[in-house]
Parts: C-alpha cells; sequence; structure tokens
C-alpha cells in the first residue's frame, strides 16, 4: 500500500504524523508523496481540503481518511488513541470506499479564456463593497436576477459547512446533487429573488452572469481566494469525478451531524 500523510501546522499533528509514517513503513507499507493508494490527514476537516487540492489531479485514484486532532470532523473521522487500530486497518489493505460528488466550475471571461475548477465543499461569490446583481440560469433557461451580497453553491458533504450557516439544508451525500443558497438577498416591492435554498440534481446545472461590472471575490473550499474581475458566466454542476474516503468502520452521515451538531462528542 502506497501512502502518503498531509498534517496541519501544529506539534502535535507533526508528532502524529512522524509516529505514523513510521508504523505505516514498519507495517510494509510504501511512503510514496507523488503516487499513493491512501493520502492521511491529520489535522480538521481543514487539513483535508488542503489534502485534496493538493492531490486534485489524483481524486479518481486515491483513498482518503482523515485523523482529527481537534473537534471531530465530518471528513475527519478518528481519533489519535486510535491510530494503532487504522494503522492495522491500512496495512492489511482492509478498507471500504464511499464516494461522494463533487462540485465543478466552469468560468468564461470577456477575452475568451476559461477555467475549471473543482470543489469538494462550496464555491461562493461575493461582492465587497457594492450589491452582487447576477442573472441565474437553470438548464440554459432564465430564473432570476439576484441582488444580494453573494451566493454560496455546495456539495452535499458540504451542506454541513458554509451552507449551513447561510440556513441551507442539511443534504445526505448518497445525493448527486448541488445547492444554492443566498447571502442577504434583497426582496422588496420593486426586486424579488426566490428566497429559499434550492437542490439541483445531477443532470441540471446552474448558470450565473454578473450583470453589473463589479469586482468580486470568488472562493472555493475556503481554501483559494480569487479577485475576479470580467467573468462573463460561472457554471456550476454535479462533476462527472467523485472523491473516494475510508470507510473502515461505520460511522454513518446522520450519526456525525447529531455529534457535530446535538450532542457531546462521543460514540
Amino acid at each position: 500500500m502506497r501512502f502518503a500523510i498531509t498534517a496541519r501546522d501544529d506539534e502535535r499533528s507533526h508528532a502524529l504524523k512522524q509516529q505514523l509514517e513510521q508504523a505505516l513503513t514498519d507495517r510494509g507499507c510504501i511512503l510514496d508523496v507523488s503516487q499513493p493508494e491512501i493520502v492521511v490527514s491529520i489535522g480538521g476537516d481543514g487539513t483535508m481540503l488542503q489534502a485534496f487540492h493538493s492531490y486534485l489531479d489524483q481524486v479518481e485514484t486515491i483513498t482518503l481518511v482523515g485523523i482529527h486532532t481537534g473537534h471531530l470532523g465530518f471528513y475527519a473521522d478518528w481519533r489519535p488513541e486510535e491510530m494503532d487500530e487504522l494503522i492495522d486497518h491500512i496495512a492489511k489493505q482492509d478498507l471500504a470506499t464511499v464516494q461522494y460528488p463533487l462540485l465543478e466550475l466552469s468560468i468564461d471571461y470577456a477575452d475568451g479564456s476559461h477555467n475549471q475548477l473543482l470543489a469538494l465543499n462550496e464555491c461562493t461569490i461575493k461582492s465587497f463593497n457594492q450589491t452582487l446583481v447576477c442573472d441565474l440560469s437553470i438548464r440554459g433557461d432564465y430564473f432570476e436576477t439576484f441582488r444580494g451580497d453573494g451566493l454560496c453553491v455546495s456539495t452535499p458533504s458540504g451542506s454541513t459547512a458554509y451552507n449551513k450557516a447561510l440556513g441551507g439544508a442539511i443534504v445526505h451525500p448518497a445525493l448527486e446533487a448541488i445547492q444554492i443558497t443566498e447571502m442577504a438577498s434583497i426582496n422588496n416591492r420593486v426586486y424579488r429573488t426566490i428566497g429559499s435554498p434550492m437542490l439541483l440534481p445531477k443532470h441540471h446545472d446552474v448558470e450565473i452572469r454578473p450583470v453589473n461590472p463589479i469586482d468580486f471575490q470568488m472562493t472555493y473550499d475556503h481554501y483559494a481566494s480569487i479577485i475576479h474581475q470580467n467573468v462573463t458566466s460561472i457554471r456550476c454542476r454535479v462533476s462527472d469525478k467523485k472523491v473516494k474516503f475510508a470507510r473502515f468502520r461505520s460511522f454513518p452521515f446522520w450519526q456525525r451531524v447529531r455529534e457535530s451538531f446535538l450532542a457531546d462528542e462521543r460514540r
């Protein structure tokens, strides 16, 4: 089993990384940071997002697993004290996988250039000091003109992150869908938006076309932030690619939701 490890920049995470590297090597696994079969993330969900983007070009061939050194995460669900058990599973290659949908972003610019991105959690489009005005089309048909602070387009696995803070729905990652959630939309006698989150299935896409020529900030996974100018269109859809996570034991999604938002961290 070829493996790589990424760790949060703190003393405890780095110490666990060194311990894990040595233990897996002693069990016959091969440290291979360029072409791993499994990538272990030590830290939190933010560290997992960084690992995902670091190996984005290999997303269909790697399997991710997370050890949390802070609070329980949706992606980092193993505790440091359980590391011996995790090492045993990896060394024996005793793993099942679960696949989660990804968000695909296609960005067109006025000069004819194009950019394509993938996100595990979400993409956000925000204005700085002016109202963001953009037309939304679903499957090529005009739907509404949005006016407000911005929009969040999330995956099911990202629905518990920023999307939830905006009042979006929690969506099980078995559903291949994307969710559009508004940020402080303007709704009055003159301007109207749908005013509620929307779920789009895999065969639907949403095109966001800026109407007013302002600079705006676009982030994906809160990992990268891009100041955009002269954007003509941002198309969002469920990607044909999926990300794989190792599931060495049963840890149902709704149990993770409950433990993260409703109960003490215990199993």
